[in-house]
């Protein structure tokens, strides 16, 4: 095989700039100032103090952000990668034969069951069919 038909996931290359290229995060992080704080007409305050206010919220959102996610991001990482290696363990191992295993019992079951309702309960009910085609309702309205 050629090396371009090859290649490992673990080392390609990541996308620095569209860090949410799925948008998963499209509806629920994107905070912005306007989106918290609004003044309404006619109740403004200063417009040094809301510049300011915009300032500090945006400034301290992104560094407080960029703080946390350099204090917890790798051992979060580190959690996440082990939970999700656990949970595709269990689902290729476990779940996936389990469910495959169940499936090709209960279709010998089913078998079964068909066979038996087949040859019991076709000629019972063909037999009460044709007792009760014989039998004739008419409806009259009589004044």
């Amino acid at each position: 095989m050629s090396e371009k038909v090859m290649h490992d996931v673990h080392t390609k290359e990541i996308d620095l700039v569209n860090r949410d290229p799925k948008h998963l995060n499209d509806d629920v992080v994107k905070i912005d100032f306007e989106d918290v704080i609004a003044e309404p007409e006619g109740t403004h305050s200063f417009d040094g103090i809301w510049k300011a206010s915009f300032t500090t919220f945006t400034v301290t959102k992104y560094w407080f952000y960029r703080l946390l996610s350099a204090i917890f991001g790798i051992p979060l990482a580190l959690i996440w990668g082990i939970f999700f290696s656990i949970l595709s363990f269990l689902h290729i191992w476990a779940v996936v034969p389990c469910i495959r295993s169940y499936l090709i019992e209960i279709q010998i079951i089913s078998r079964v069951y068909s066979i038996s309702i087949h040859t019991f309960c076709d000629p019972l009910f063909e037999a009460m069919g044709k007792v009760f085609s014989s039998i004739r309702a008419s409806v009259r309205k009589e004044i």
